[in-house]
């Protein structure tokens, strides 16, 4: 006769508070409307965020180039402004190193841009498009999210390993199956949930950078240079990001909302 499987009543309440706070922290990202669940509170994820930030630039040089780092301040102050979260503290670093085509973001408006990536924008508007992107990651949230996402596969794999001690399985059997809960929530959960807070943000910011007055055709033509600086990429379900082809083609989609917004203010 097969083993029926049941939770333990400890298990089942501790399913039951989880599930209440879940429910407690819907949210939705701006401007998409996407629904959000997010268990980490906006004050400590800022927190985290700045300390995270302070971190990353002590280990890193600041460029002394004056207008460079002018026009940096100059782009992250226009996109911040219709960001609508005045309550950050914004940001805006330019770290030297050439080799890095990259910027990031951390929560609570602290975003830094490589020097290496500016060839790439090759103009304002393009730089807009890179910082509007970052901007965008900070305003939905992404970070929070990303914690949370990371916190529910841990409270999904424990269960499964109380589950699995439960019916009595040798340790053998629990780590084959710890095994496929981590390959299954690597490939079938947390990248493409990357993936689509990476295009969200590309949707996100190819809004602000039009509503700061800059072109939002832009950002169409920094992928397409960001393309031909890569030699060879992974296929894209292995990676974290879309690939320069797919966010290419979503650009191209939302573009005509975006030129609305732009239209609205010239």
């Amino acid at each position: 006769m097969s083993q029926v499987f049941s939770i333990p009543r400890h298990g089942r309440s501790v399913m039951i508070v989880g599930l209440c706070l879940i429910l407690l922290s819907c949210q939705t990202a701006p401007m998409t409307g996407r629904s959000q669940i997010i268990l980490i509170d906006e004050p400590q994820e800022v927190a985290l965020g700045i300390k995270a930030y302070q971190v990353a630039l002590s280990k890193a040089k600041r460029s002394t180039d004056v207008q460079k780092t002018a026009l940096v301040q100059r782009v992250g102050k226009r996109i911040a402004a219709v960001a609508n979260r005045p309550d950050y503290a914004w940001e805006f670093t330019l770290v030297q190193d050439d080799k890095m085509v990259n910027a990031f973001a951390m929560p609570g408006g602290k975003v830094a841009v490589y020097t290496g990536i500016l060839p790439v924008a090759e103009i304002e508007a393009g730089l807009a498009a890179v910082m509007s992107h970052e901007v965008a990651h900070a305003i939905a949230r992404h970070g929070g999210e990303r914690m949370t996402t990371g916190l529910l596969a841990q409270m999904g794999m424990t269960a499964l390993n109380v589950g699995l001690a439960v019916k009595g399985e040798d340790q053998g059997t629990i780590q084959a199956f710890n095994t496929a809960y981590g390959l299954g929530t690597q490939f079938g959960i947390l990248l493409p949930f990357s993936r689509n807070q990476e295009s969200e943000a590309d949707h996100i910011g190819l809004i602000l950078m039009a509503r700061a007055g800059y072109d939002p055709k832009e950002a169409i033509g920094f992928w397409q240079r960001m393309a031909q600086t890569k030699k060879a990429t992974a296929p894209e379900w292995l990676t974290t990001h879309p690939s320069d082809d797919t966010r290419i083609r979503q650009l191209r989609a939302l573009l005509p909302e975006a030129e609305k917004e732009y239209q609205r203010i010239r």
